[in-house]
């Protein structure tokens, strides 16, 4: 489920955005291997969360346990307004910017692709979580098929390619350029967190949870790494920045049209797979919400018929859509990041406060303790403060609709004493 839910339809796009944000290969790998690093450890200090509270809602219970209900809170509001209905708009943008290899879509095209397949799988998942999980796991193939086929028959066959693996040199990116790149790449890994979310449904999950956390991140480093150096191997550099469909341009050098439209059909294959587990695990934390009064009672209602938190499905839907409507690919996935990633630092910061309470016995502790969580928490503060000085107006607004949750949860909280 961790391999599933990181492996989607970022890692055919993003390679486009970090390589744009950069002057040399070498600066792209490095970019790549710190993404991966920075979420090793936050997936760390998630596992170790995850091994004290197992129970539905992931980061929501995280936070409200470490801090207060209204830091959860936070949390939750900040997920469905801003950070996971943004990751499902820019995944449909992802899988309309691949449905354009076989049938041409202008801007508008492009949206309404996006928006039909959001709410396409949205339909699904309303009808039956069965559904819903059986079709994530035949898409979670389609994911594997598309890294491996791109890594083997790129080295394989790219070497009568002229002129590939071309670069700047090293001293071409400044630091903010260098950690814009690196929130670029942490989208691409987005999605570790969400196997927490399930954890009342894991077997043995103090033990589960964090050794597929440990070992889910280090496969998708891996195969991370491997498929930018294929892109590289196979393309120039101001090739790979100016693409929008890159593993498509990458099969196409070697293979030709056909070839790009196959590997085109296995992107949009990994895509609506990580659409479809994404659009399933929202809905459950807007239910925990609403099961703790936090949230309209409509959105924790359950479907008589099909037993799916529907209300809230339909409520994520909508929303992702508008953002589709609204919104470009860069903006969506660069409010997604420096917004998540305040809350994954200050998850850093709740183990310190844990660690601090009596009795606290967890049955799995982050290695490297406190190092590995306090460069983490440092790290998170570094890219949003980053974000925060080189686009301040996009900031205000992402960070205005987290922040405005604060009054929201207060005023929710005073009028359910009030019925009480």
């Amino acid at each position: 489920m961790v391999v599933g839910t990181i492996i989607g339809a970022s890692i055919f796009v993003q390679p486009s955005e970090i390589t744009a944000r950069t002057g040399s290969i070498s600066v792209v790998f490095m970019v790549w291997a710190v993404a991966g690093v920075l979420t090793l450890f936050g997936a760390l200090v998630c596992a170790e969360l995850a091994s004290v509270f197992p129970r539905t809602g992931g980061v929501y219970v995280f936070l409200r346990e470490c801090f207060s209900p209204a830091v959860g809170f936070l949390w939750a509001w900040a997920m469905f307004w801003t950070m996971h209905s943004g990751i499902i708009a820019a995944i449909g943008t992802v899988v309309a910017r691949y449905t354009g290899v076989f049938v041409p879509l202008g801007g508008f095209g492009t949206k309404a692709v996006a928006i039909t397949a959001i709410l396409a799988l949205s339909a699904v998942n309303y009808v039956g979580v069965r559904h819903g999980s059986a079709l994530q796991t035949a898409f979670t193939l389609g994911k594997v098929l598309a890294v491996v086929l791109i890594v083997a028959l790129g080295f394989s066959l790219g070497g009568s390619i002229p002129e590939h693996f071309v670069g700047g040199s090293a001293g071409d990116v400044s630091p903010k350029g260098f950690l814009l790149a690196v929130s670029a790449g942490l989208f691409a890994f987005g999605g570790w967190h969400m196997v927490t979310y399930a954890a009342e449904e894991t077997v043995n999950p103090t033990r589960t949870i964090p050794m597929a956390l440990l070992i889910g991140t280090l496969v998708v480093t891996l195969a991370y790494i491997g498929m930018n150096a294929v892109y590289l191997y196979l393309l120039p550099m101001d090739t790979v920045a100016r693409s929008t469909t890159v593993a498509a341009d990458a099969a196409r050098a070697v293979l030709g049209d056909g070839a790009a439209r196959a590997m085109s059909a296995l992107v949009l294959f990994s895509s609506f797979g990580a659409l479809a587990g994404i659009v399933l695990s929202g809905p459950r934390v807007y239910l925990s919400m609403a099961r703790d009064g936090l949230l309209f009672k409509w959105f924790g209602a359950v479907h008589p018929k099909y037993g799916t938190p529907h209300n809230a499905i339909v409520a994520q839907a909508v929303w992702s859509s508008v953002l589709v409507g609204t919104g470009t690919f860069r903006a969506l996935f660069t409010r997604v990041v420096y917004t998540e990633w305040i809350f994954f630092g200050l998850l850093a910061v709740g183990l310190f406060v844990l660690r601090r309470r009596s009795g606290y016995a967890p049955p799995y502790r982050v290695w490297g303790f406190p190092v590995v969580p306090g460069m983490f928490a440092l790290a998170c503060l570094a890219i949003v403060v980053n974000q925060v000085v080189s686009d301040p107006a996009e900031s205000a607004i992402g960070l205005g609709m987290v922040l405005l949750g604060l009054p929201i949860y207060y005023i929710w909280l005073n009028k359910r004493e009030a019925r009480s």
